[in-house]
């Protein structure tokens, strides 16, 4: 099962306590601690945590500094602990712009877990669902370049595999601090997510609010445009029959 988050509310969280919005994200980091080590124990062996968007740099420079630092801090002091719970981290999203000094920590801690086959865990950093489909479907165009009659379905296969990052299409995901919009967030990948969302601010994410989650996705039926399992109990109200 794969399980995205967009981590949302940390400053709103931060602001209604009268602490600097650095505090939140401090907080959210607690959170996403609790929710890593969680998800094994869930059946949930794919994870995209939605940490910082590249609409993000239009917030002030003293608090994408202070995410930057914290994303730093994770990664040093939680390394040995993915290890020893098998979960293979993966960062996505734009490399170029980010800090040398994260960019080698992110650098060493997908290096140190790459062997983890409990949990695969991907942070989108500097993320952008549409840059990074632009950027693949110029990469897989040029590598079928020399196939004249390759099909659309080469194409989108391809596409899905580049984009996925072997990790698979998205089953659910969660949104907290109750906005309901996917912020340019794994767009191609959650084509057919069943969505969750939330007025639960991230810090405040606790592991009974996956629970709800989860056990609302259980109560879903995926049809992917399939008509219903039993159609005749569909269409039976519409024509005034008895169920």
């Amino acid at each position: 099962m794969h399980v995205a988050i967009i981590m949302d509310g940390n400053g709103r969280w931060a602001r209604r306590r009268g602490l600097p919005r650095v505090a939140g994200h401090r907080a959210g980091v607690r959170t996403v601690r609790r929710v890593v080590e969680r998800a094994p124990d869930l059946a949930i062996r794919r994870m995209t945590l939605y940490a910082f968007s590249s609409d993000n740099w239009k917030r002030p420079a003293p608090e994408v500094q202070s995410i930057f630092r914290l994303m730093r801090a994770y990664l040093r002091i939680e390394i040995e602990r993915l290890r020893e719970r098998g979960v293979r981290l993966q960062i996505i999203g734009r490399r170029d712009r980010l800090p040398k000094l994260l960019l080698r920590e992110i650098e060493r801690a997908e290096f140190l877990t790459t062997e983890g086959n409990r949990l695969h865990l991907r942070i989108a950093v500097d993320y952008s669902s549409r840059d990074a489909i632009t950027r693949t479907i110029s990469s897989v165009s040029q590598r079928l370049s020399h196939e004249p009659q390759a099909s659309g379905e080469s194409l989108q296969n391809l596409l899905s595999l580049a984009l996925s990052s072997g990790s698979g299409d998205v089953d659910l995901l969660i949104r907290t601090g109750g906005e309901k919009r996917l912020s340019d967030f794994l767009l191609w990948e959650s084509a057919y997510a069943e969505l969750f969302f939330t007025d639960r601010m991230w810090p405040d994410f606790d592991m009974s609010d996956l629970d709800t989650a989860l056990a609302d996705f259980k109560r879903r039926e995926r049809r992917f445009g399939a008509v219903p399992k039993d159609p005749e109990q569909s269409i039976a109200p519409a024509l005034g029959q008895p169920q």
